[in-house]
């Protein structure tokens, strides 16, 4: 019974160890980015759905979006509110990109923060950066 001073030092250099990953990392978190909108989306005040559900969801609006125009040729779209939205990915004035087309400052923010890699530019046109 005389292993309880080893048991400590093992729990403290395990504690150690596995905290080891959060110690190194404080004060290095970055804030979450604002995407930039454009003119355009900020004169319109709205989006398809509302601010937080399209952050939180726009992702899933998409893939219904493609299952949509792709598997089933509809290209409308009713939100919430009951308004009517053409369904597009294209840089026309009535699409997501009409509004939101500069890819740097309001895509690739955030994506580039979650580090996720979306496959939407895989078929559509990559829209050209602003300068």
């Amino acid at each position: 019974m005389n292993d309880k001073s080893k048991i400590v030092i093992g729990l403290i250099i395990f504690f150690v160890i596995i905290t080891s990953p959060f110690w190194y990392n404080m004060g290095k978190a970055v804030s979450v980015p604002e995407p930039k909108l454009s003119d355009k989306a900020k004169a319109a005040k709205v989006c398809v759905e509302s601010k937080e559900y399209m952050k939180t969801n726009h992702m899933h609006i998409l893939d219904i979006w493609r299952n949509e125009v792709v598997r089933k040729g509809n290209r409308t779209y009713t939100n919430s509110m009951g308004k009517e939205y053409n369904i597009s990915l294209s840089s026309g004035e009535e699409s997501c990109l009409g509004c939101h087309g500069d890819k740097a400052e309001f895509c690739d923010k955030c994506h580039t923060y979650a580090s996720v890699e979306p496959y939407c530019w895989d078929c559509h046109i990559n829209p050209k950066e602003k300068k």
